[in-house]
């Protein structure tokens, strides 16, 4: 992969934003934390400087060595960063009189710079800091201002070197694409060229290389990112691929068979184990969340050594690890080289001693859908809701029955069905339903009834860190609450989560 721009992470939350922003350019970034990115620079063609929660006034501010690419590589500098270099650098930063948070307008932009290029008048920014740079660094130009920050964007003289006060990479700033663009591609003259089918190349003949003739093994779980990593690989090395797709008994309705249905219409060498008594025969009893998953990861890893154990000369153990993943492995405080495990594994045991592949690794999860669009995946697959890799073990609330998974799986095929038919599955990021360890009082005819709760999750979001609740129409929720109490036995009484992320989670447990 072309390493073409390199963003040093002061542990902003906005960091992967300014990743994505990047990448949407048709350019290929990495995110490296600011005390611990590679001593080899050759190969990129920028930095981007993030934001941070740290003022650069406190003593233990983050404080890195850019000898080598101030001054000698294009470099911008957001909030934090743009702050950092006044501040070590003959200019100033104090406490603002105000927290500067929020929409701002530039009431200023200097003509004919590039940065600015095609950026109208008073430009909507999003300021996010307590502490403002009152003189800028030495060679300092004032580039642009609001009308409560002086200094909202400068460059050096005699460097290809930008700051910025505001957050370029949100929404809130309706023309922040369009500075990057402006710095990474006329300033910068960084190359557009990470685009789907040229990844799919890449990574192909990467993997042939590094595979060569060697057997792989990859868990299935179903879901977007494991079934584009299948894809992948099987276009890399073919019949050495060996798929296992593991039904532990608490999938979604019919979907252990139906999801096998549509892995034989892609030429996957695809085996279905159906250990759903085995899960649920560990699960008996157990009401903690923690435990449950605990418990679920390890039959998980004991049934798939079973079955990687049926076939011979096994060498790699596949895994559809994506990149937020890699980039939340890696503390700004303390960079860790381990990976997190992809969630159908739960954590690669000594005894199978597998190398590991991991041909997502550098996508987010949008680029895995647009990777997959590009390998002829049916749209259907991979628009498909994220789904927790314990299963609904952790959408029943306390213990797991067979009898409430049947429950569960009811309800939530009568609701995800209704989304579909409504046409607003497409329109949630992802939904469920959740069985709550209540029973409730009800009226059923004549007769006097006192069966289960269930409750209706569906979010919005882009990646799962923050997340809002879906305002389905009225109508739909009075249909599919009327389908659920009438279809399903052991309910009688539907209620609808209005929570979002934070403070609550996606899931319940």
């Amino acid at each position: 992969m072309q390493h073409n721009v390199l963003i040093l992470d002061f542990g902003s939350q906005y960091t992967q934003l300014i990743a994505r922003r990047v990448r949407e350019l048709n350019i290929f970034c990495e995110i490296f934390p600011y005390n611990h990115f590679p001593e080899d620079l050759s190969s990129y063609k920028a930095v981007i400087l993030s934001g941070s929660p740290f003022s650069t006034r406190a003593d233990d501010a983050p404080h890195p060595d850019l000898s080598q690419i101030r001054g000698k590589m294009p470099l911008l500098a957001v909030c934090y960063g743009a702050q950092y270099l006044a501040h070590f650098d003959g200019g100033e930063v104090g406490a603002s009189s105000t927290r500067e948070y929020g929409r701002a307008n530039l009431s200023y932009i200097k003509e004919e710079e590039d940065f600015f290029a095609d950026v109208p008048g008073n430009s909507q920014v999003w300021m996010s800091h307590s502490d403002t740079i009152k003189k800028l660094p030495t060679n300092g130009v004032k580039l642009a201002s609001t009308h409560d920050v002086e200094n909202a964007a400068y460059r050096i003289e005699g460097e290809t070197t930008y700051a910025i006060q505001f957050h370029p990479e949100v929404y809130h700033s309706t023309d922040g694409k369009k500075m990057l663009e402006n710095f990474l591609v006329k300033i910068a003259e960084v190359p557009q060229n990470f685009t789907p089918n040229a990844f799919v190349e890449e990574i192909v003949t990467e993997l042939k290389t590094k595979i060569g003739n060697d057997k792989v093994v990859l868990g299935l779980s179903g879901g977007v990112d494991s079934t584009v990593a299948a894809v992948l690989l099987n276009k890399a090395i073919g019949d050495n691929l060996y798929c296992i797709f593991v039904n532990n008994g608490l999938l979604r309705k019919n979907e252990f068979e139906s999801v096998l249905d549509q892995y034989k219409d892609m030429g996957l060498n695809v085996k279905g184990v159906d250990a759903g008594d085995r899960f649920l025969g560990q699960l008996e009893g157990i009401s903690d969340p923690e435990t449950k998953r605990k418990a679920i990861g390890r039959v998980f890893i004991e049934v798939f050594d079973d079955e990687a154990h049926l076939l011979t000369d096994v060498k790699w153990l596949a895994q559809g690890t994506i990149y937020p993943d890699v980039i939340e492995s890696v503390s700004v405080k303390g960079p860790s080289a381990t990976i997190k495990s992809h969630h159908n594994v739960g954590g690669l045991p000594d005894f199978m001693k597998l190398k590991i592949v991991e041909p997502l690794r550098m996508l987010f999860k949008d680029e895995v859908r647009r990777v997959g669009k590009s390998l002829g995946i049916d749209a259907e697959l991979l628009g498909r809701h994220p789904f927790p890799g314990p299963g609904l073990s952790i959408r029943i609330l306390g213990d797991i029955t067979k009898e409430k998974v049947r429950i569960l799986q009811e309800v939530d095929a009568v609701f995800i069905d209704g989304l579909k038919s409504w046409g607003l599955y497409d329109k949630v990021w992802q939904a469920g339903a959740i069985l709550l360890p209540v029973d409730s009082v009800g009226v059923m005819g004549d007769e006097r009834t006192y069966e289960k709760v269930v409750a209706l999750r569906a979010v919005e979001s882009t990646d799962g860190m923050t997340a809002d609740w879906v305002h389905l129409p009225y109508e739909f929720l009075m249909k599919v609450s009327n389908d659920i109490i009438n279809k399903v036995k052991g309910v009688n009484r539907v209620v609808y989560d209005i929570s979002s992320k934070p403070p609550a989670t996606i899931e319940w447990e």
